[in-house]
């Protein structure tokens, strides 16, 4: 199967209904090795892109992962990046707010987060989570400080929405390129890699209490996902809804779809210009003169 990355993109004003999304799909591998010659090609090939996104410096890349628990972000995340310099690329990882956190607006703690131009940001777990967990758990939004007026539940989350857009418009228009991925994991698989995390000693880490306690808001945290990538997806900064019960297969779309984002960029190296030409000509004679013999 070939990859075409508009298959899995949300068109803007979609209403979405996640049952009618696979979380399975048929492989774009044929077998174990042929995957891991497929990963090793792409990541080769956006190691290159990201060169020449460093050197062009022109845009900033934001990839943003969203995801029920054990949908596969992390490996995602770690494989598909596995041959980006460091140097050009940042993970995050946003968790439970901090006091000082909270004393802001939601949007706030990852705003200091985003990557600068040149560079690849990623989020794993996001702003979003305040249109989601919070939506699943509005408990939360009492220990967030807001104003009465500011806890209507009838307008919250739609004012949530906007904000939300205009912060992505905001950013496309100075530059900043946004993929937001949804991996969408079936509640079996989930069932299925809980077990797994038990029995596997090596994986116990991985697992908590809590983890059963949010799986039985299944069903909630459904529709605040449904609302939330109709309302959000928009062609400056769409959503992608991944099918993740293979997670070998989910991390070659997800690698898919960045090359795709990095291809359709305008991007270039730099030019060197008649000035700096001659400023480096005369710099490799003084390094020539230096070389045994002088030659």
């Amino acid at each position: 199967m070939k990859i075409k990355s508009k298959d899995y993109r949300v068109q803007e004003g979609d209403k979405v209904n996640l049952k009618k999304w696979p979380t399975r799909v048929d492989p774009a591998y044929k077998s174990k090795k042929n995957y891991h010659k497929k990963l090793k090609n792409q990541v080769e090939e956006l190691s290159e892109l990201q060169r020449l996104h460093y050197a062009s410096n022109r845009y900033a890349l934001l990839l943003i992962f969203q995801a029920m628990d054990a949908a596969g972000k992390d490996g995602a995340i770690r494989h598909v990046m596995s041959g980006v310099n460091p140097q050009g690329c940042q993970v995050f990882s946003f968790k439970h707010p901090s006091a000082t956190e909270l004393d802001h607006d939601f949007l706030w703690r990852t705003t200091q987060s985003l990557p600068e131009r040149g560079r690849i940001g990623i989020f794993n777990r996001s702003y979003y989570e305040e249109v989601l967990i919070v939506r699943v758990h509005p408990e939360i939004l009492r220990s967030q400080g807001l104003p009465d007026e500011g806890l209507d539940k009838k307008t919250i989350w739609q004012e949530r929405y906007r904000s939300i857009m205009g912060l992505e418009n905001h950013l496309y228009r100075n530059g900043t390129r946004i993929i937001k991925f949804f991996l969408h994991l079936s509640e079996e698989e989930q069932r299925k890699r809980f077990l797994d995390r038990i029995d596997e000693p090596d994986k116990n880490w991985k697992f908590s209490i809590a983890d059963i306690e949010e799986r039985k808001y299944w069903k909630q945290y459904m529709q605040a996902y449904e609302a939330c990538l109709g309302a959000t997806s928009t062609k400056n900064a769409p959503w992608y809804v991944v099918p993740a019960d293979d997670k070998k297969n989910a991390r070659l779309i997800v690698s898919r779809i960045i090359l795709d984002t990095f291809n359709a960029l305008n991007m270039h190296y730099p030019e060197t210009d008649a000035k700096r030409q001659q400023e480096l000509l005369s710099i490799r004679q003084q390094l020539m003169k230096e070389a045994p013999g002088g030659n």
